[in-house]
């Protein structure tokens, strides 16, 4: 009889590695297309998003606009400037304001799209229901240029919705230079721009969902509302977990090209966020190094963000992103 000769553990993981290369060359011949279609977002992600990258060291410089970021002139500061943004006259009120506009479009904007997907779903004409759709994306293609001009001439003293609010009873008056309108303005805006483009998320999830459920409970009784509580919610729980986490991640980052279109000296009291002051100073005044470590402080809070609201979301409703 013919002995069966024994392979070393070695032996193993060579061929076990042989293997693996193969398998994972099959698997880009078979989806080459696949991969040919991310080539250009891949290139587009490297090129402006990785390779500006080093730019992060004028955080820690003395920059000079037009000078090498590395080099024996280079004048390194350490944290002068991340101390100098923090400890700065400005800092408390750009918290504030971020923080502020952040929490309302949290409030109203994340939930707008939930609250319409589900209003959504209960139309049972067809053809009604995909125009309700169609013309809630709309506004998200028109450009924020446009939705800032529109505003400011519906809200100016003879604009139309400044002639409403004064058939309501309210005093004429021109609404932009109005700091305590400014967040329900701009919160507005914001909702009604992206409310029907975020619900696209959730209405395909809803329409995935199994309708057997539903006949289900139509057997046991349950009317709409109790079959959006107990089965549409739930069935799109772990989409609004992971968006929310997103979303809170962003807390810093609010709508600055809708301000910088809209505000006012006037307002800047309410109005001054972190992105238009890091702006004014940094593409007007020239000051790359302070406002860069603005950046780079603020990324620091969203990723610090982020990582609480998986955690969190992880426990409580075992959903996350890692």
């Amino acid at each position: 009889m013919l002995r069966r000769k024994k392979i070393g553990n070695g032996e193993k993981e060579v061929k076990n590695q042989i293997k693996r290369k193969h398998y994972g060359r099959g698997i880009i011949k078979e989806n080459i297309q696949i991969y040919a279609l991310m080539l250009p977002t891949l290139i587009l992600i490297f090129t402006f998003c990785y390779l500006p990258m080093y730019g992060v060291v004028i955080a820690f410089q003395d920059y000079v606009p037009g000078s090498s970021f590395l080099g024996s002139g280079v004048k390194w500061v350490g944290l002068k400037w991340f101390k100098q943004f923090v400890g700065g006259y400005y800092f408390r009120r750009l918290l504030k304001n971020t923080i502020t506009l952040s929490l309302m479009e949290l409030v109203f904007g994340f939930t707008a799209p939930i609250l319409f997907a589900l209003l959504l779903d209960q139309i049972r004409h067809v053809r009604f229901k995909k125009a309700v759709q169609t013309i809630s994306y709309m506004p998200h293609f028109i450009s924020m240029v446009v939705v800032a001009g529109m505003v400011i001439s519906f809200v100016d003293v003879n604009g139309m919705l400044t002639n409403f609010l004064t058939f309501l009873g309210l005093p004429r008056q021109n609404w932009r230079v109005n700091s305590a309108a400014f967040p329900w303005v701009y919160t507005f805006t914001n909702v009604w721009k992206g409310f029907g483009f975020g619900s696209i998320l959730y209405c395909s999830v809803i329409s995935a969902i199994d309708p057997g459920l539903y006949e289900a409970a139509k057997l046991d009784g349950a009317n709409r509302w109790q079959q959006a509580w107990h089965i549409t919610l739930p069935g799109i729980k772990p989409v609004i977990a992971i968006k929310l986490i997103t979303t809170v991640g962003h807390i810093l980052s609010v709508n600055s090209d809708f301000i910088l279109l809209y505000y006012l000296p006037a307002t800047y009291d309410v109005a001054d966020v972190i992105g238009t002051y890091t702006y004014r100073l940094g593409i007007l005044e020239g000051q790359y190094s302070y406002t860069t470590a603005a950046g780079i402080f603020t990324s620091i809070i969203a990723f610090t963000l982020t990582y609480l609201a998986n955690k969190v979301s992880n426990r409580l409703a075992d959903v996350g992103l890692w």
